[in-house]
């Protein structure tokens, strides 16, 4: 499952429209420590939850979110304004 899910984040970085150095100017990283901290291979690097959400807030993706909330059985629903 970990790998999964930091695959999902890593891609949500790299591939969003949203360029990673954007960001990572948005979240406080510097851009190499966000890459660091997003790649599924690092082992000594570690994403902080708010982090993670400071991504998901800048790109607008909740990839990562759906996936964990479906892990534990759960739908996420949108709420509305």
């Amino acid at each position: 499952m970990r790998k999964q899910l930091n695959t999902i984040i890593h891609s949500l970085v790299v591939e969003s429209e949203v360029p990673a150095k954007n960001i990572a100017k948005a979240v406080g990283k510097a851009y190499p420590t966000l890459l660091r901290e997003v790649n599924p291979y690092d082992k000594g690097a570690k994403l902080s939850a708010e982090t993670l959400l400071g991504i998901m807030r800048v790109t607008k993706n909740i990839a990562p979110l759906q996936y964990m909330a479906n892990r534990l059985g759960y739908d996420l629903i949108q709420k509305s304004e």
